[in-house]
């Protein structure tokens, strides 16, 4: 207890749980329409060509979130668009433009003269190296999409359980299919300089996974998942800094050891209502 008490005297150590709890609550609830709609992995797309995106800031030396965030939004509606009007569908589409701004980003280092720490630590996560300004931006973008779930949270349910239903009911879905993708991007950028590219999917796909193991109404998931998230990631810091483990790995180790955990609670339930 003094160990995790004492995490409180260190700003750098305030400033990551402040930006990693609200990013881990926004990946969390995105996360549940992502995994019901088949579309998990793309976090991981998208991570890849903010990736790209951050080395093209770091060769010309420009601001990489301010250049990151509309880069990967706008390949989010790129992604949406070209997996529902292309032969290449659902991880075909990710795998085509996620490799290839993953190469791109490889190629304008090598051109720029190599990588640097920054591009480092936003390929695998460096968390407690955030400036303050980066604690800013993160906190007022996921306050905005944190905004954005709520208000819209009937259409986006009826969006990913049912888009024809929806379409035929008057809902604009292409026009909410985009708002997802659109919050997705921004919160996976976010995330990046928490978790690193290699690792940031994890914040999307494992809570909504485990939450549906133990849960079975779009609420409850919601709900679940963001409480688990939250609680994953004050774990996993707490590990790291106990341990002097690097922080985004020790997050997924947490949220694969809860996932694991439900696992086996579903499969305890199912055998006792059987």
């Amino acid at each position: 207890m003094a160990m995790f008490l004492e995490m409180f005297r260190y700003p750098f150590m305030v400033r990551a749980l402040i930006v990693g709890s609200l990013v881990s609550l926004c990946a969390a609830l995105l996360g549940v329409s992502l995994v019901l709609k088949r579309y998990s992995m793309i976090g991981d797309g998208l991570s890849h060509v903010g990736f790209g995106a951050l080395a093209v800031a770091a060769v010309l030396n420009l601001a990489p979130l301010k250049v990151a965030i509309p880069v990967v939004v706008i390949s989010a509606f790129f992604l949406l668009r070209l997996r529902e009007s292309s032969k290449l569908k659902g991880d075909s589409a990710i795998a085509v433009i996620s490799t290839s701004a993953l190469a791109f980003g490889v190629l304008v280092l090598s051109l720029g003269g190599g990588v640097n720490t920054d591009v480092y630590n936003y390929m695998f996560g460096s968390i407690y190296a955030m400036s303050g300004d980066d604690v800013i931006l993160s906190v007022i973008l996921s306050a905005v999409v944190l905004v954005l779930f709520v208000l819209f949270y009937n259409r986006i349910f009826a969006v990913t359980f049912d888009e024809n239903f929806a379409r035929a009911g008057g809902l604009h879905t292409d026009a909410y299919n985009l708002l997802i993708s659109a919050l997705t991007a921004v919160t996976i950028v976010l995330g990046m300089r928490m978790m690193g590219a290699m690792l940031i999917s994890a914040l999307i796909i494992f809570p909504a996974l485990s939450s549906m193991r133990l849960f079975k109404t779009f609420r409850s998931v919601v709900l679940s998942s963001a409480v688990i998230a939250v609680l994953c990631f004050w774990c996993g810091i707490t590990a790291s800094y106990m341990l002097d483990t690097p922080g985004g790995a020790s997050v997924v180790l947490v949220n694969l050891a809860v996932l694991l955990i439900s696992g086996g609670l579903a499969v305890i339930r199912a055998h006792r209502r059987g």
